[in-house]
């Protein structure tokens, strides 16, 4: 097998975690495509490839809705076109939940929203990875899922369930994508610290339960999670797949 870095496609990428990890794996040496799902994300988008480009990186970036295959389909040609053949894959892109709706609380269309996008659109485009990675390359899909996979956080089953789903899916790849040297693993992030978790009320009081709760007594922050990515898809980890790896200071154990 050939050490081929083809380009990164990383959905979600315009802020917080999925921009970490597109700085991280530009800093690599991958040309990095940069997913974005809204316009009001555009200009995010275009800061990440801004600080891509002035460290010497080469970055586009690229607006798709996940859930359609039509918008994957022409991303990912798109990506080909402008970056060359993806090599990896980190399914980032998610619809998050700052509430804690209950299950009884949870109608029809709550759920298929959050799986669209969180399920469906993982398998949506690492169907378009497989078709315009180029074999013979060096392969590797990461699936980002979340803690609460492993702790049964309360609330939001939905979105639990969906990234549950991301771990037994991705087991099923690494088997079946084994053996066209395509590796397929999930990262299960703890507590990230970021602009958004005010949407989850008072920032100190969760600050202080996560450090309650966690082994490490510092706060996650995306760097850390773009650091294992950047593990995951490199030589050193070529006989690692299947695998559900949690980053999480120590709050929960598999």
């Amino acid at each position: 097998m050939t050490y081929a870095k083809g380009s990164a496609v990383i959905t979600g990428a315009s802020r917080n975690i999925g921009a970490a990890i597109a700085l991280r794996l530009a800093s690599d040496g991958f040309p990095v495509a940069i997913n974005y799902y809204s316009e009001q994300e555009k200009s995010d988008a275009q800061q990440v490839r801004e600080e891509i480009s002035a460290t010497g990186g080469k970055a586009e970036i690229y607006q798709c809705d996940v859930s359609k295959s039509a918008e994957i389909e022409k991303m990912f040609a798109s990506v080909t076109a402008d970056l060359g053949a993806p090599s990896v894959l980190v399914n980032n892109a998610a619809t998050s939940v700052a509430s804690a709706i209950t299950f009884r609380e949870i109608d029809e269309r709550a759920w298929d929203e959050v799986s669209d996008t969180n399920l469906k659109g993982v398998f949506l485009c690492c169907k378009a990875f497989d078709k315009y990675s180029v074999p013979g390359s060096y392969r590797s899909i990461v699936n980002i899922s979340s803690i609460r996979v492993s702790i049964g956080m309360e609330g939001n089953s939905h979105y639990t369930a969906a990234k549950a789903a991301l771990i037994g899916f991705g087991r099923v790849l690494a088997r079946e994508l084994g053996s066209s040297e395509i590796r397929v693993n999930a990262i299960l992030p703890g507590a990230i610290t970021t602009p958004d978790q005010a949407a989850y009320g008072d920032v100190a009081a969760l600050h202080k339960m996560i450090l309650d709760s966690q082994s490490l007594k510092r706060l996650g922050m995306p760097v850390d999670i773009a650091n294992l990515v950047s593990f995951l898809v490199s030589a050193d980890a070529s006989f690692i797949t299947g695998q559900s790896i949690l980053c999480d200071g120590g709050w929960a154990f598999q």
